[in-house]
């Protein structure tokens, strides 16, 4: 199976997204994107910490993980993709990489320059350009924070 979910969260492996999401898409595999965790061994561990018996995590950051990506859509692995910020998961779309996927904005909370889009999504100006630019590079941008919550559409969060 490919990618099932990519999605941006600040916290990346955290309990929303191993029980929320991953009860419902029983991912073998998260890959995080992710420059700063990809070079810090106790976070990785810590984040480890977090998951179920059995379901691995890989530790990239972005330009390696631009790479990988035909082998992780292509692969029979079940996989979660955790990028922290917008701007790491615009860098992965570019040039077409996510072309016909699906992200998932799911938690990017209140910042400096950031304005509230809904409870869990604030955008700064430059954020939603980069949300925007995925849009155009052919990748379904919408928000939801949990898997029973509704899809929130890109036209509704720019608006």
């Amino acid at each position: 199976m490919p990618i099932l979910l990519y999605r941006v969260d600040e916290r990346l492996i955290h309990g929303q997204v191993v029980l929320g999401w991953g009860s419902r898409l029983r991912p073998t595999r998260y890959l995080v994107v992710d420059d700063a965790v990809a070079a810090s061994d106790w976070e990785q561990e810590l984040y480890r910490l977090a998951l179920p018996d059995g379901v691995e995590a890989l530790f990239l950051p972005v330009a390696a993980a631009r790479g990988h990506l035909p082998e992780w859509q292509a692969s029979d692995a079940p996989s979660v993709l955790l990028t922290r910020s917008v701007e790491a998961m615009h860098a992965l779309a570019l040039g077409g990489s996510l072309r016909g996927e699906a992200v998932n904005l799911g938690g990017v909370h209140h910042g400096p320059g950031r304005e509230r889009v809904l409870p869990y999504l604030h955008l700064s100006p430059e954020e939603s350009g980069w949300v925007e630019a995925m849009a155009g590079e052919g990748v379904e941008v919408t928000a939801q924070d949990l898997p029973s919550s509704a899809r929130i559409p890109l036209a509704d969060l720019l608006e």
